[in-house]
């Protein structure tokens, strides 16, 4: 019958201030030397093994940092105090820090929802937040970030297309103009993928972001081909409308009669004329439309 392992989690562990051991410590160096000066070489012989004893329990913990405490491989608890401190010297202390810490992934090469290879990269805040979780659950809890970090942003990355296309549902998101939404999924999944080992995701942002560079110039095309098909779509748009409003304005102040001939060739000599995107050359007409 299996059963389910519970996972650690971290418990606060009460140290006793170091100082006052020191002092302890000193008092039973003194006893002891001078009992081996006056001959009692037994006692003074225990008392400097205590004084030793005792001085291997003092340890120095820095701010946003924590020992883990194992006694014959079971776990004590975590010290988050600061300063000199003394616990049972039969007690093995492993330090851990909890300062924040940044990860920058290197540009990977993935595929996005297309199928198209692009470069992506991000860097990630983290934090310990279980010290227990993190040292107990974990071979390697670092080395486990980054490679769940990278495992992570190569899902978001398949996700996402890189960037706004025809095969995609309207405001649809996509990895360049949907940036703090991609974030956002990314912190999200960083974080479930990294509560096993007890660790909290502060901040997590892409920083890296391009078509792989076999297929860039392509792109750079086709991104230079819909964008002057757009800005053509608005030209033409704008032309007609200022055409239909001449036409308008014509008509209601009756300044020349118009037949459906001359307002066609009207039309297309100012559409020409609106949609050119060089400098158009006036051609004089000695004649009329019907010669």
């Amino acid at each position: 019958m299996s059963t389910i392992q519970t996972p650690h989690t971290e418990r606060s562990y009460q140290s006793v201030n170091g100082f006052g051991m020191v002092g302890l410590i000193l008092v039973l160096l003194v006893s002891g030397l001078s009992a081996l000066h006056n001959g009692s070489h037994a006692v003074g012989a225990v008392l400097l093994a205590l004084a030793a004893l005792l001085g291997a329990g003092l340890y120095m913990m820095q701010p946003n940092t924590g020992a883990i405490l194992t006694l014959f491989g079971q776990y004590s608890g975590t010290d988050r105090s600061q300063g000199l401190r003394w616990a049972n010297p039969l007690q093995a202390k492993q330090k851990i820090s909890l300062r924040a810490r940044n990860l920058n992934t290197a540009a990977l090469k993935v595929n996005d929802k297309r199928g198209n290879p692009v470069e992506i990269g991000a860097a990630v805040v983290w934090i310990v937040r279980d010290s227990a979780q993190a040292l107990f659950e974990i071979d390697n809890y670092e080395r486990f970030v980054a490679i769940q970090a990278e495992t992570a942003l190569r899902h978001l990355a398949s996700v996402y297309a890189y960037d706004e296309g025809e095969d995609l549902a309207p405001g649809e998101t996509t990895l360049r103009a949907g940036l703090d939404e991609v974030a956002h999924a990314l912190k999200a999944e960083l974080q479930a993928r990294f509560a096993l080992a007890g660790v909290d995701v502060l901040d997590a942002k892409l920083t890296h972001l391009a078509y792989a560079p076999e297929i860039a110039q392509v792109m750079l095309r086709r991104q230079q081909a819909e964008a002057i098909v757009s800005a053509r779509h608005k030209i033409v748009a704008g032309a007609v409308g200022m055409v239909e409003a001449a036409l308008l304005g014509l008509s209601e102040r009756n300044i020349i009669e118009l037949d459906d001939e001359r307002k066609a060739a009207m039309v297309s000599n100012l559409l020409v004329v609106l949609c050119a995107d060089r400098e158009v050359s006036p051609v004089v007409n000695t004649g009329t439309l019907y010669n």
